[in-house]
């Protein structure tokens, strides 16, 4: 089980019709690359290889794009808005990555997939999204083995330690699924 098939299996057993409402609303923002990533998906992974029946509550729903032509920050404000209007009560965070080289102190990121491969964790890393024809699309710059094996790992570009440390002690990741296997 170690594939993009796997993973959309996954979130498909989970049955929860809000993931497609959710998937649907991000798409008719026409977002360059835009997705859903992040927790949204890994804690669901991890929630049914855990063999939850209900999914973990989420602390927000990360939705990242990449528009180099437009990165002004309000615009990520002005798109969380949106969305909220849309849905009452979930917390959308919408960040474009096309930014986020600025914050990280790095060079210009390429696409979604080179910005995401910055983030602190490989199972992180990972983000979906539905095409024109419905279809939910896996996007996985370090592929999908560290999330499906439950492993927290650092990724390879990002290069604070400490940071990923705090982050996992932080998430308390271990409390919520303990077969986690973190690598220091």
């Amino acid at each position: 089980m170690k594939s993009e098939e796997d993973v959309l299996r996954i979130i498909q057993y989970m049955n929860d019709p809000q993931v497609l409402e959710d998937l649907r609303y991000v798409r008719e923002l026409k977002l360059p690359q835009g997705c859903i990533a992040a927790g949204y998906v890994r804690n669901r992974v991890w929630d049914k290889l855990h063999g939850y029946t209900t999914a973990t509550p989420l602390n927000d729903i990360d939705v990242i794009y990449f528009d180099p032509k437009n990165t002004l920050e309000e615009r990520d404000g002005f798109l969380e808005q949106s969305l909220n209007r849309k849905q009452a009560g979930r917390n959308w965070s919408v960040k474009n990555q096309a930014r986020m080289h600025i914050r990280n102190g790095e060079a210009p990121y390429s696409s979604i997939e080179d910005a995401m491969s910055r983030w602190p964790e490989t199972a992180t890393a990972v983000a979906i999204r539905l095409n024109a024809k419905d279809q939910m699309e896996v996007i996985c710059p370090y592929g999908l083995e560290d999330l499906l094996d439950m492993r927290v790992r650092q990724s390879p570009l990002f290069r604070h330690t400490t940071a990923f440390r705090q982050r996992v002690f932080e998430k308390q990741w271990l409390d919520n699924w303990p077969l986690l296997i973190v690598e220091n």
